[in-house]
């Protein structure tokens, strides 16, 4: 996967010799211009490469493909070593295991279930989209749910989603719980913070259950003090739409922009605080949220937050996590 040179392709999938796989671009040209994201495109990239590599292995072509390269591609995702799953760090729960302190599983060695369907859904895809042009095998070779367009089909929003059988060589996904962190180690996390802007940060991401792409996108001119709400740009739809927040999180806000100073015209609220102010992006937070940004910053100590995840109480305690205790507080109160 290499950056592509225009916006109606961000990325490339290109071969061992660094040429461009062309019906592979095709098909993310087409995605992107159906109005995808530039994460969509790259996350397909990933897919349709790591489809290539297995056809590279067998020496198969795209277009004589059938539905047994498939199932060389799951039997090998199902039991292939996922290196995202390694663990590096000291101490480090091992992968599979359950977190004694936290209760929460972390995911297994291998590649899960949700990653294979992803992979399926992209590769029938591809297919599909060359096939009215005659390119590719005349049938698909990701198999398909007859039972599963049926329940889907014209269904209702308010109608409770029927069971439907899993089309064939697709995994069983397991139901996802929503995330959540306890209070008293919410607290723990709050406490540690020394900065006033770190503060305001939390405890607005906290209030307004906001992704953390879309909490650092917030500009001056975005915050309503009367209304108690941020509006943000919504990371599905990219619409700006208004997100409650809470009084203690205004004023954290505003304690904020008291210290280090209204941003200039155009410059987002969230900013850098050494050397040259520039906007907090998620990458910067990720880096400050780690041991090595801690250590850096001259906290000192453990760093309560493990290094590589965006804002972590405990080895998978992620930021999104922080949805739990907003409903429980807003419910308390």
């Amino acid at each position: 996967m290499v950056a592509g040179t225009t916006p109606s392709l961000p990325w490339l999938v290109v071969d061992a010799a660094d040429r461009e796989i062309e019906p592979v671009s095709a098909y993310l040209r087409d995605r992107m211009l159906g109005d995808a994201s530039t994460a969509t495109c790259r996350s397909y990239g990933y897919g349709l490469l790591r489809w290539h590599r297995g056809l590279w292995a067998l020496d198969v072509g795209w277009e004589q493909v059938t539905e047994a390269e498939t199932a060389a591609l799951v039997g090998w995702l199902r039991h292939a070593r996922n290196p995202q799953r390694e663990r590096r760090r000291p101490g480090s729960h091992p992968a599979g295991s359950v977190n004694p302190k936290t209760g929460k599983p972390t995911l297994r060695a291998g590649y899960a279930p949700s990653t294979i369907a992803h992979n399926l859904t992209v590769v029938h895809g591809f297919y599909a989209f060359h096939q009215p042009f005659g390119r590719g095998p005349v049938v698909n070779p990701v198999p398909e749910s007859a039972a599963r367009r049926a329940a889907l089909a014209h269904r209702s929003p308010l109608e409770v989603r029927k069971q439907h059988r899993r089309a064939r060589l697709r995994s069983k996904v397991p139901v996802r719980h929503p995330r959540s962190i306890p209070d008293d180690q919410w607290d723990g996390l709050f406490a540690q913070m020394k900065c006033v802007r770190d503060k305001a940060l939390l405890s607005n991401y906290l209030a307004s259950a906001s992704r953390a792409s879309e909490l650092l996108g917030v500009g001056l001119g975005d915050i309503e003090w009367t209304k108690g709400q941020l509006w943000v740009i919504s990371k599905g739809t990219r619409a700006r739409q208004p997100v409650p927040t809470s009084p203690e999180g205004l004023a954290y806000l505003a304690a904020y922009l008291e210290e280090d100073g209204l941003p200039p015209e155009g410059v987002l609220v969230w900013r850098t605080r050494r050397g040259e102010p520039r906007p907090l992006t998620r990458s910067v937070l990720v880096h400050f949220f780690s041991s090595e940004g801690w250590q850096s910053w001259g906290l000192g100590g453990q760093p309560l937050i493990p290094e590589r995840m965006p804002v972590l109480i405990d080895d998978d305690f992620l930021f999104e996590d922080g949805y739990g205790p907003r409903a429980t507080r807003m419910v308390n109160t």
